[in-house]
C-alpha cells in the first residue's frame, strides 16, 4: 500500500511528490493506543512534513493517541551520505559550537552505518565523554525521521602506547563497532572465525569489562535474539556469560552460532541508546570448546539424595536439565529425593525413559518420633519397588492430610507398619544419627538410633562448614570426625556408609540462584553457599580423599551402586487407562446414542450419519471410554433439569455421540436439513461451513420448516486418528451451580475416589526479576541487563506452593486405591480446608485417570438469569435472527450511533466479542453469517493466526474471511476437499496448530503445492503458534449469540443481568450520568498503559454503562427498601442499584441489609445499623448516598418535642 493510498481510505488529502512513498508495516500499539507507521522513500522529506502527515491521520481516528511515521530509506548508504554530506556544518554545530573539533574529523559511510574516525585519542575521548554519537542520532530523527546508526572510532594503536589513555567513567556511552572490511571466515578443526583474527591476549572476565577499551572475553550463549532489518541486513544480539557476569554480544550480520555454544571475541564495549546498556561491539569472534565437567571414571557413582526445583523454594535444578547432565555424566540410575514431595517423579520418569536412565524414587521426608514429642529430622525413604512406592504414596499422604504442621511429617509408628519395600537413608545434618552425633549421644545409644536406618549417609566437608560458622565445631578436622564416626557406625552394624551431596543445583556456579532465592526469604547467611551441586564421581572421590583410597571408592562407588541396585525399574504413574468400571456401560451408551439418532434422523438412518455413529461407538467402546462419556451425559442431564445450560469446551464437540447424548449441543455432521418427522437431507456441493447459513427451506413430507444444523468437524480431532487418543471433556457450568455439580460426581462414585486435580504454582519470570532486583539492592549490586536476565531464567520455574484445578476432577476407579497413582493433600497445605487434591499435577495424570473438567463460567449464569427475566428459553432463539446478527457488525439496532458508543460494533457485554480486538477484527470483516461468527472466534483465540497474517491477507485482498486459516479444524477438511489423504491431512492440521509447522516435511509441502494449495495458505500455516479447536469456537458463539439476542429483544433484562453477573467492578461515574461515563472512559484511555489494573478492568464494565445511557435507559440509586442485595433490579426504564455496588459494601453487608428490612421497617439509624449487623463504616456510605434521610439517629424520644 501507497501512503497517498492510506490517505485516500481516511478522507485525506493526497501529498504530492509522494507518489511513490510505500507503507512497509503499521504497527498498533494497543495498550498505548499509538500506531508506528513505517514509510518507506526515496528521497529526503523534512520531518515537519512527515510530522504534518501523522497529526492529520491521528486526526482521522479519534480512538488512537498518537501516530509515529519513521522512515526506511530505499537506499540507505546513499541517503545517509546526502544527509551527511549536505548537513556536515550543522551536524558540527550539535556538539559544541565554541569549541568544533569535530569539523576535521574523517567519516566514513557503510551502508546506513556512519563512523566518526579520530586519529587523536584527546578528541575521541572528547567524543564520548559529549556523548556524540546520541546527538547525532537524535538530530537525524528529529530533522528526518530516519534512524542510522553512528559510531566514533579511535584509528590509533591502543596497544602500542606506553600508557592506556584514561576513559571518563559514563553511564551514556553510545556504541561504537570497528570497521569490518577485510573480514574472512573459515572453519579450522571445530571453530569458525568471523571478522578480523583475534589477538593473542588474555581473556578479560566479563565481569571487570570497562566501557570505551577493547577487550577479550570467552563465554557461552545463554539467548539469542535475531532481528531482520527491512533494508536487508541483520542484527543478531548474543547473550554471552563466563558465569562472573552477562553481556550481550551485538553483531550487524548473519546468525551463525546458537545456544549453548562457547565463542572467543574481541571488541569493544559501547553504551547502545537502544538497549539502553553497555554492549559488546565484536571485531572478531571465534568458536571454540569450553570444557565442561566430565566424569571420566570406569565405574561411576550414583546419588541417592537431590534436590530438584520441586522442594519448595530450595531446590534450583530443573529435571530436564538434570537429566541431560547425568547423561552426560554417563550416570546410570539416579535418586529423586525431594523436600517432603515426590512431585517431580512423573517427569524424572519420561526423561529417564528417554535417556535410559534408572530413576530411584524417593523423598527427603520430616521423621516425627511421636512418643518422644521431639523435633523432627530429616529422612529418605527410597522406593525399592511397587509396594514400597504404594507404601511412600501412602506416608506422603498420610503426612499432608493429618500430620501437617509447618512441613508434612510422618509418624514413626507409622513408617515401621509401612515400611515394606523402603530402603531408608540417615540424611542430611539435620537427621536423627548426625545430630545424636553432636549431641554426643551414648555409643550404645547411637548404635541402636542408627540401627533403625538401612545404609547411612555422609557428605562433603562443605556441606556442613556453617557448623564451623555457627561455632557448633571448631574445625574441618572435627567435621572429618563426625564423617569417620558415621563409617564407625556403619561398620559395627553392618550397615553400608554412602556419600551423598544433598544436590540443590546442578552446578557450582548455580549457587548463585540459591543465594538469590535465600536472601529473598530473609536468610542472613544466603551468601555463603554450600557447593551443593552434582558432582562427579572424580568430585566426589576428591571431597572424600582424607578417607583414603580405598575407603574413599567403596562409600562414593561401591555403596552408591550397592543401594541403587536393589531398587527396580518401577513407574511411578501406571500406564494405561483406568475408568471406573460402569457395569454395561458401553451397551447403555450405544443405546443413548441410537435413541436419539433415531428421533433426529428417523427410524432407518442415513448412510452418512450410520457410518459416523459406528465409527465413533467403536473407538469410544474399544478403548474403554465409554464410562467417560456416560459421566459427562450425566453431569449435563443434571444441570440441565436443575435449569442450567451447559457449554462445551475444547473439542468434545467434535464427538457426534457427544452430540447425541446431549453432551455437547454442537453437531459435527456436514451441514445439512433435519425435520422432526424424521425427514433428512445432506445437500452437496453446498458453500456453507455451518448448517445455520444455509437458506431456509421447507420439509418435502410434512411443510413444517427444516431444521438447519451441522458444522463438518472431523472426529479424528478429538481422539485423534486412530481413535484412542483419551478423551478431555471440559464442561462449562454456571459458577452458581459448580459446587452441585462437583458434589453430584462425588455423590455418584464416593468420596474416597474423587478428588480436584492437584496444580503447582511456581516462580514466574515477574516474581524472579522481583527476587533478583531485590538481592541486587541488598547487596549493593549493580548487573548488566542479559545478566539479570539470565538469573531471572535460572529461577523462574522453582515452587512456591501447591493450588487445585479450577474444575478438574480426578476419579478413581472403584477397585483400586488412589495410592497407585498418586499420594493426596490439601491445596496450598491448608490444614483447614476441606478439599483434596491429588499431589501429582493433573497433567501426569491425563490419559491415566477419567479427568472431567466442571468448570465455573459466567455464561450459563447469564442464560438463566435472562430465562428467569424475560421467561424466553434460550434453546429457542434461532441462530440466523437478523437483529441479533447486525450487532456484529453495525450499531442500528441499538438505536444509537457508532459514535455514541464510541464503537462501530454492538458487541459491548457479549462474551467473547466485547474485547476491543475482537470488536476491531468485527469492524474490519463486517460478519454476516454465523459461520463468519465461528471464525472469527477462532481467529481471535488463535496465536499468530490474525494478526501477520489472516488480517494482512484480507486486508491486501488476497483471501477473504472465509478462506483464511481460522480454526485448526477447516485445515483437515480443506486439504481433504484438495485431494490430500485423510491421514497426511490430520498430520499436517496437528503441526500448525502447535505451532510446528516448520517441522512440515518437504514431501508435505509438496504434496500440498500439487494439490494446488496456493502459497498464502502454506506461509500462513507457516506463521501459526496455536490454534483453536472448531467445537470450542461453535460452543462459545452459540453462547454468546444467545445473549446478544437478550441485548437485542430485551435490554434491560440484559443490562440487568449484565451488572448482577459480570460488573464486579462499580464506579461512582456509571450512576451520574451518560457525560461522566464517557469522561471517565476517556481518562482511563488517556493515561494508556500506565492505567491501574483496577481501571484497566473497570473499562468494559463503563462501556456497557456508557451503551445503556445512550439508548435512553437509566441507572437509580440505592434505595433502602427496594434494592437488591447484589442484583441489579428492573425499575421503569432502568436498573436499580443493589447494596453491593455501594462503594465498601461488600456481599456479606449487602445481605445482611436485604434481611434485616424483611418483616418491618426500621426505626432509626441504630435500628438498621443493629438488626442490619453492619459496621459504622457501611451506615455512614449508605448516608452518603441519600439512603437514610428519612431515619432519626436513635429510637430516643425528646422529653422537649
Amino acid at each position: 500500500m501507497t501512503l497517498n493510498q492510506l490517505l485516500q481510505r481516511l478522507d485525506c488529502p493526497e501529498e504530492a511528490g509522494l507518489e511513490s512513498a510505500c507503507i512497509g508495516e503499521i504497527t498498533v500499539l494497543q495498550t498505548e493506543k499509538n500506531w508506528r507507521i513505517e514509510l518507506i522513500l526515496d528521497q529526503l522529506v523534512p520531518a515537519q512534513r512527515l510530522y504534518s502527515i501523522a497529526r492529520m491521520i491521528q486526526s482521522r481516528i479519534p480512538e488512537i493517541n498518537e501516530v509515529q511515521i519513521v522512515v526506511t530509506p530505499q537506499d540507505a548508504e546513499s541517503c545517509l551520505s546526502e544527509i551527511v554530506t549536505g548537513n556536515w556544518l550543522e551536524i558540527v554545530k550539535q556538539v559544541d559550537e565554541s569549541e568544533p573539533f569535530l569539523a576535521d574529523a574523517k567519516y566514513v559511510v557503510e551502508n546506513d552505518h556512519l563512523k566518526i574516525l579520530f586519529d587523536e585519542v584527546s578528541q575521541w575521548q572528547k567524543a564520548i565523554q559529549l556523548d556524540l554519537c546520541s546527538r547525532i542520532e537524535g538530530w537525524m530523527v528529529e530533522n528526518y525521521c530516519i534512524s542510522f546508526l553512528v559510531t566514533v572510532l579511535y584509528t590509533g594503536d591502543l596497544s602500542s602506547r606506553s600508557e592506556n589513555p584514561v576513559v571518563p567513567p559514563l553511564n551514556n556511552i553510545v556504541p561504537s563497532q570497528s570497521s569490518l572490511s577485510g573480514r574472512k571466515e573459515f572453519a579450522g578443526g571445530k571453530s569458525k572465525t568471523k571478522g578480523k583474527t583475534i589477538p593473542d591476549v588474555k581473556p578479560t572476565p566479563i565481569i571487570e569489562l570497562q566501557e570505551g577499551l577493547q577487550a577479550l572475553i570467552t563465554g557461552r550463549i545463554v539467548r539469542k535474539d535475531y532481528r531482520q532489518l527491512k533494508n536487508g541486513r541483520s542484527i543478531v544480539l548474543y547473550d554471552v556469560t563466563d558465569y562472573s557476569d552477562t553481556i550481550i554480544v551485538k553483531r550487524f550480520d548473519e546468525d551463525l552460532y546458537e545456544v549453548g555454544n562457547d565463542l572467543k571475541v574481541y571488541g569493544e564495549v559501547r553504551y547502545d541508546s537502544y538497549e539502553k546498556d553497555a554492549l559488546f561491539f565484536p571485531t572478531a569472534i571465534e568458536s571454540v570448546n569450553i570444557t565442561d565437567r566430565r566424569d571420566e571414571a570406569s565405574v561411576k557413582r550414583v546419588e541417592l539424595h537431590l534436590h530438584t526445583n520441586l522442594s519448595t523454594l530450595d531446590g534450583m535444578t530443573n529435571i530436564g536439565d538434570l537429566m541431560a547432565k547425568v547423561a552426560e555424566f554417563g550416570h546410570q540410575a539416579l535418586a529423586i529425593t525431594d523436600h517432603g514431595c515426590l512431585q517431580g517423579f512423573p517427569e524424572a520418569d519420561k526423561l529417564g525413559k528417554k535417556y535410559g536412565i534408572k530413576i530411584i524414587y524417593g523423598v527427603e521426608a520430616y521423621l516425627v518420633d511421636e512418643q518422644k514429642q521431639d523435633r523432627s529430622h530429616h529422612i529418605v525413604l527410597l522406593a525399592a519397588n511397587e509396594i514400597g512406592l504404594r507404601n511412600l504414596y501412602f506416608l506422603t499422604s498420610d503426612s499432608y492430610l493429618n500430620n501437617y504442621y509447618r512441613t508434612p511429617r510422618i509418624l514413626r509408628t507409622l513408617l515401621i507398619k509401612h515400611r515394606e519395600g523402603l530402603i531408608l537413608g540417615s540424611a542430611c545434618e539435620r537427621g536423627e544419627v548426625f545430630s545424636s552425633i553432636l549431641k554426643k549421644t551414648d555409643w550404645e545409644e547411637l548404635k541402636l538410633i542408627a540401627d533403625f536406618y538401612d545404609y547411612l549417609e555422609i557428605m562433603p566437608l562443605t556441606n556442613n562448614e556453617f557448623l564451623i560458622r555457627d561455632r557448633v565445631l571448631g574445625s574441618r578436622e572435627e567435621l572429618m570426625a563426625m564423617n569417620q564416626t558415621l563409617i564407625k557406625l556403619g561398620k559395627e552394624l553392618r550397615k553400608p556408609v554412602v556419600a551423598t551431596g544433598d544436590v540443590h543445583f546442578l552446578n557450582p556456579q548455580d549457587d548463585v540462584f540459591r543465594r538469590i532465592i535465600q536472601a529473598g526469604k530473609g536468610f542472613e547467611d544466603a551468601e555463603n553457599q554450600a557447593a551443593l551441586y552434582y558432582r562427579t564421581t572424580g568430585e566426589m572421590l576428591e571431597e572424600f580423599d582424607y578417607l583414603g583410597d580405598e575407603l574413599a571408592w567403596e562409600v562414593v562407588v561401591k555403596n552408591s551402586n550397592l543401594i541403587a541396585d536393589q531398587c527396580s525399574h518401577i513407574r511411578p504413574v501406571p500406564e494405561g487407562f483406568f475408568a471406573p468400571v460402569m457395569e454395561g456401560a458401553a451397551d447403555r451408551l450405544t443405546k443413548l446414542t441410537r435413541n436419539r439418532a433415531h428421533v433426529l434422523y428417523g427410524q432407518t438412518l442415513p448412510e452418512y450419519v450410520e457410518d459416523r455413529i459406528a465409527y465413533e461407538l467403536n473407538s469410544i467402546t474399544q478403548h474403554g471410554f465409554s464410562e467417560l462419556y456416560l459421566i459427562a451425559y450425566e453431569l449435563v442431564k443434571k444441570s440441565n433439569s436443575d435449569g442450567y445450560l451447559v457449554g462445551s469446551r475444547g473439542s468434545v464437540g467434535s464427538s457426534l455421540v457427544a452430540f447425541l447424548t446431549g453432551i455437547t449441543e454442537v453437531n459435527p455432521l456436514a451441514p445439512h436439513y433435519r425435520c422432526k418427522c424424521g425427514y433428512t437431507r445432506f445437500p452437496e456441493d453446498v458453500s456453507v461451513s455451518s448448517g445455520i447459513d444455509l437458506p431456509r427451506d421447507n420439509c418435502p413430507e410434512c411443510s413444517q420448516e427444516l431444521i438447519r444444523d451441522g458444522f463438518e468437524i472431523p472426529f479424528e480431532t478429538f481422539l485423534g486418528i486412530d481413535g484412542d487418543k483419551v478423551p478431555d471433556i471440559d464442561l462449562n457450568f454456571s459458577g452458581d451451580y459448580q459446587s452441585q455439580a462437583h458434589q453430584f460426581v462425588e455423590d455418584l462414585f464416593g468420596k474416597d475416589r474423587v478428588f480436584k486435580a492437584g496444580t503447582i504454582s511456581t516462580i514466574g519470570e515477574k516474581t524472579a526479576f522481583g527476587f533478583v532486583k531485590k538481592y541486587e539492592e541488598q547487596f549493593g549490586l549493580k548487573f548488566r541487563k542479559a545478566e539479570i536476565d539470565r538469573l531471572v531464567r535460572g529461577i523462574t520455574g522453582i515452587k512456591r506452593t501447591t493450588g487445585q484445578h479450577p474444575g478438574g476432577l480426578m476419579i478413581v476407579p472403584n477397585h483400586m486405591d488412589v495410592h497407585h497413582f498418586t499420594p493426596i493433600q490439601r491445596p496450598a497445605d491448608d490444614v483447614k480446608s476441606e478439599i483434596t487434591t491429588t499431589h501429582f499435577e493433573y497433567e501426569a495424570l491425563s490419559g491415566v485417570l477419567v479427568k472431567i473438567d466442571v468448570l465455573g463460567h459466567d455464561d450459563p449464569t447469564m442464560i438463566k438469569s435472562l430465562e428467569d427475566l424475560t421467561g424466553f428459553k434460550a434453546t429457542e432463539i434461532s441462530f440466523d435472527e437478523p437483529r441479533t446478527m447486525e450487532l456484529f457488525s453495525d450499531v442500528a439496532s441499538l438505536g444509537v450511533k457508532p459514535e455514541d458508543i464510541r464503537s462501530q460494533v454492538g458487541t459491548f457485554g457479549i462474551p467473547e466479542f466485547n474485547t476491543r480486538f475482537v470488536r476491531q477484527m468485527l469492524e474490519v470483516t463486517r460478519p454476516k453469517t454465523f459461520s463468519e461468527l465461528v471464525r472469527i472466534s477462532g481467529l481471535s483465540h488463535g496465536t499468530d493466526v490474525w494478526v501477520n497474517n489472516a488480517h494482512d491477507l484480507i486486508k491486501n485482498e488476497i483471501a477473504g474471511l472465509n478462506e483464511v486459516i481460522a480454526i485448526r479444524d477447516d485445515i483437515m477438511t480443506y486439504l481433504i476437499q484438495k485431494g490430500l489423504e485423510k491421514k497426511e491431512s490430520f498430520a499436517i492440521m496437528e503441526k500448525v496448530r502447535k505451532g510446528r509447522a516448520g517441522d512440515l516435511t518437504s514431501e508435505q509441502l509438496n504434496r500440498m503445492r500439487e494439490h494446488q494449495v496456493p502459497d498464502w495458505y502454506i506461509d500462513s500455516c507457516m506463521k501459526i503458534q496455536y490454534m483453536f479447536p472448531k467445537a470450542h469456537a461453535v460452543a462459545y458463539v452459540m453462547m454468546a449469540y444467545r445473549i446478544a439476542f437478550y441485548k437485542a429483544y430485551y435490554p434491560l433484562a440484559f443490562y440487568a443481568s449484565f451488572f448482577s453477573i459480570r460488573a464486579q467492578d462499580f464506579d461512582d461515574a456509571i450512576i451520574s450520568g451518560y457525560d461522566e461515563v464517557r469522561k471517565r472512559l476517556e481518562d482511563i484511555d488517556h493515561q494508556g498503559h500506565s492505567a491501574s489494573p483496577k481501571d484497566k478492568n473497570l473499562i468494559p464494565v463503563l462501556e456497557v454503562a456508557l451503551e445503556m445511557w445512550a439508548r435512553g435507559f437509566n441507572f437509580y440509586p440505592v434505595d433502602l427498601y427496594r434494592s437488591g442485595a447484589t442484583k441489579f433490579e428492573i425499575m421503569n426504564d432502568g436498573l436499580l442499584l443493589p447494596f453491593s455496588a455501594l462503594p465498601g459494601v461488600g456481599e456479606s453487608a449487602a445481605n445482611n441489609l436485604a434481611e434485616a428490612r424483611e418483616g418491618c421497617k426500621f426505626t432509626s439509624v441504630e435500628d438498621l445499623q443493629r438488626r442490619g449487623r453492619v459496621n459504622k463504616a457501611v451506615i455512614e456510605i449508605l448516608d452518603k448516598t441519600g439512603c437514610l434521610q428519612d431515619l432519626p439517629p436513635t429510637d430516643q424520644i425528646s422529653l422537649f418535642g
